[in-house]
């Protein structure tokens, strides 16, 4: 009854917004962890995360030669490549293709304060949401913080890198050359297209860097990280 009464209580502390009924349940649930550690390891995950990512995707080939994550001709289009391939077009396919995933890697540079600026937002319910969430808890609170800004950012990035490396004429170049078997063009937002892909390439990227941190000691690079994730399944 006594344990109930308690339980109760602590309870509605924590209903009411009481900072110390929080410290107690976090301190009740993660060994010696204070709330500021937690934080401040969540947060650490997350930079050392998305620096890693970022920074192998803006590598030459860090798209090109993925092959979980190489940015190929939209489901909508692949029937004309096939077509374009069989026409003897396929060296022009193949730099459309390339041109796509340098100006992925080229707007992959361009993330960190995007990053960051999402991190600096994290609070304690979101800390311990991510520490006690699934296995991607950390990359899905990234996407939810920093999509709308990172579309934002990506697009021009993206269409000026698309012109730098000639994909809008290699893809203006395969659609015209398909048009001319085809009555029935294909019109795709290629800026649109890349820039979707892009972001889904680079989220995956920060889901693998999560999984190490969650999963390997070793990929726990500083003091505070190696105290949190140690926790996180106490």
């Amino acid at each position: 009854m006594k344990k109930l009464s308690l339980l109760s209580f602590m309870f509605l502390l924590f209903l009411s917004g009481c900072d110390t009924a929080k410290s107690i349940i976090g301190s009740i649930n993660n060994g010696n962890l204070t709330n500021d550690e937690v934080v401040h390891g969540l947060k650490e995950a997350l930079k050392v995360g998305t620096d890693s990512s970022a920074h192998r995707l803006s590598l030459l080939n860090g798209f090109y030669k993925d092959a979980a994550i190489k940015i190929l001709m939209p489901p909508e289009a692949q029937k004309v490549e096939k077509t374009l391939r069989d026409v003897g077009f396929g060296s022009v396919v193949d730099k459309a293709i390339l041109s796509m995933n340098r100006a992925a890697e080229d707007a992959s540079k361009s993330v960190g304060n995007i990053f960051l600026n999402a991190i600096k937002q994290m609070t304690i319910q979101d800390a311990f949401g991510i520490l006690r969430g699934g296995n991607f808890a950390a990359t899905d609170y990234l996407k939810q913080k920093s999509t709308p800004e990172l579309i934002t950012a990506f697009t021009p990035v993206i269409s000026k890198s698309l012109d730098n490396t000639n994909a809008t004429k290699y893809w203006k170049d395969v659609f015209t050359a398909y048009n001319r078997f085809s009555k029935n063009p294909v019109n795709t937002d290629l800026t649109g297209y890349v820039t979707q892909k892009a972001l889904d390439g680079l989220f995956y990227q920060i889901g693998l860097e999560e999984q190490k941190i969650r999963q390997d000691p070793a990929a726990r690079v500083t003091d505070i990280l190696k105290k949190v994730f140690a926790n996180q399944n106490r």
